[in-house]
């Protein structure tokens, strides 16, 4: 359950109590300290145990350990509580996926809870580890480097998605290409977009309210950087925005271009139609065996009929060709 737990005291990772009680209570007593504690996919019985050490509000328990959780904020008493979804794309799999993250933030201390295989934490902890400076800031700094890791990681996915849009797009509209192909794939990039979008829009109103200022347990000296992360957020929604009206206008044009190709395949149909329905013609007023038909009993009778179809139909197929029907 618990992947990693340290006391960090001036920026610094220090040697501290193993127990995670003794742990707070001692990074409470040291003033300077917090402890930041990680814990991956935990039971209701597992958080429960940590959670009445550290005070955390029952709702917010209930919301990490079922996680499925819209992105939003949440201040309680003796914690903020923040959940995040994070994204990832692999290249040629035509599909992002999801997890999530769920920030305690408290006097001395930070909780993160993930769900899901993209997680950035790790890294996060490791690179932290290495900037003092940053950590020296306490649980505000690892509140904002999560909310920055995870909407860079929006970024990145959003501008991959833009290259196999663009490749999308060039494929689609390619010479030569048959335009009934592409409705299924358009249809996929479109479910990664509503992913997207699922992660993006609804942070967009808890990171502002972080930025604005106000929540318990985030500093001013934070405030700065976490507008730099919704300026980001947005600039990432927008590119999901833009792709997601790109694709519903390559849709349009696609089923455009199916139309033509239909509407050009059945003047097609039409016109061979029509060729075909002229010899039948004569061949069926000719084979009705009526005495007094014209030129019934001459020797050029049946080649003068044969030579008149073909005529009338090079007449057609000239007449056809023309106008574009063939």
């Amino acid at each position: 359950m618990i992947v990693d737990c340290a006391t960090y005291r001036d920026g610094h990772r220090v040697q501290g109590p193993e127990d995670y009680s003794d742990a707070l209570a001692a990074a409470r007593a040291a003033g300077d300290s917090f402890l930041w504690i990680g814990l991956y996919e935990p039971t209701t019985a597992e958080l429960d145990l940590v959670s009445e050490e550290f005070g955390l509000h029952p709702l917010a328990v209930e919301d990490a350990v079922s996680a499925h959780q819209r992105p939003k904020l949440e201040a309680y008493q003796d914690s903020l509580f923040m959940a995040l979804k994070t994204v990832g794309h692999r290249d040629g799999t035509q599909a992002v996926s999801t997890g999530e993250i769920m920030v305690f933030v408290g006097d001395a201390f930070v909780m993160t809870v993930r769900h899901g295989t993209d997680s950035p934490l790790r890294e996060l902890r490791s690179r932290l580890e290495k900037q003092p400076e940053v950590l020296r800031h306490g649980p505000s700094a690892v509140l904002h480097s999560v909310c920055d890791t995870v909407v860079d990681r929006y970024l990145d996915v959003a501008v991959a998605l833009e290259g196999e849009l663009d490749e999308l797009e060039a494929d689609v509209f390619a010479p030569g290409r048959p335009a009934g192909g592409a409705a299924e794939r358009i249809y996929g990039y479109k479910r990664q977009l509503v992913t997207m979008r699922r992660a993006t829009g609804p942070l967009q109103e808890p990171l502002l309210r972080l930025a604005r200022g106000g929540e318990p347990f985030v500093t001013a000296e934070a405030l700065p950087y976490l507008r730099d992360v919704a300026d980001h957020l947005s600039r990432a929604d927008e590119q999901v925005d833009a792709m997601d009206r790109l694709l519903t206008d390559i849709l349009s044009a696609n089923l455009a271009q199916v139309s033509v190709q239909q509407n050009s395949d059945m003047r097609k149909i039409s016109a061979w139609a029509a060729l075909a329905a002229v010899p039948t013609l004569i061949a069926g007023v000719y084979g009705m065996n009526f005495e007094h038909m014209p030129e019934l009993h001459q020797r050029w009778g049946y080649p003068g009929v044969l030579l008149l179809m073909t005529a009338v139909c090079l007449v057609l197929h000239r007449v056809f060709k023309r106008s574009g029907w063939l």
